[in-house]
């Protein structure tokens, strides 16, 4: 048996603790692994453990909540930072368990999420994304629901309205390769990439005659 003989709030990190035995630092916890924890306590080798144990289980859903605070996430993709990081799988699947029974995660919503962030900023084809969303881990069921009412023409037109700025100055046939490839680039096919692309040079030059004029 152990004596716990102090436990501190850590200067660097104030969510944590240090615990002591007999004189001597033994262990970092969280608050919430050393809550009952008393001065005085005698710890045995099995007590001990198990608080190392409860500390792991803390430290990996502190670690998921963090993942996941910067931005939706996909089940998978949780998944793999968690087992990245050494823990468990048994661990790492009671976490994910717990976070979608609480409605943390949610690979629907993540879904259609993902899809808007790239209309609205980074337009691509359903083939494009169908590719991202896999590579996520998203079901393709999911993927399936979520893409089947893309409109790739406006999307196509989204995308070429980002670059045909830095074309503008070129000729015709060479701006019309460039913007092709960039769209091809992007997943759409080459209909669509080069029916964007020409009209995308005509709306080019429509916008600079008034400009000329002036």
């Amino acid at each position: 048996m152990q004596k716990i003989t102090a436990i501190e709030q850590q200067k660097r990190n104030k969510e944590r603790v240090s615990i002591f035995l007999d004189g001597e630092f033994a262990f970092g916890l969280a608050f919430e692994t050393a809550a009952g924890l008393r001065v005085g306590q005698e710890l045995s080798e099995e007590a001990i453990a198990q608080l190392q144990d409860q500390e792991t289980v803390v430290q990996a859903r502190q670690s998921a909540f963090r993942f996941i605070s910067f931005r939706p996430r996909s089940i998978a993709e949780v998944r793999r930072n968690l087992i990245g990081k050494q823990y468990d799988e048994a661990l790492v699947e009671a976490i994910l368990n717990d976070l979608v029974a609480r409605e943390y995660l949610d690979d629907e919503e993540f879904a259609a999420y993902w899809v808007e962030q790239r209309e609205s900023f980074k337009p691509r084809s359903r083939m494009a994304l169908r590719h991202e969303l896999y590579e996520k881990g998203v079901p393709r069921a999911i993927i399936d629901k979520v893409v089947q009412d893309v409109d790739e023409d406006d999307a196509a037109i989204k995308a070429a309205s980002r670059r045909a700025y830095r074309w503008s100055a070129l000729g015709e046939d060479e701006f019309t390769e460039k913007m092709i490839a960039y769209l091809r680039r992007r997943g759409f096919n080459y209909r669509i990439a080069r029916k964007t692309a020409e009209q995308s040079w005509r709306d080019q030059k429509e916008n600079d005659i008034p400009a000329q004029r002036r």
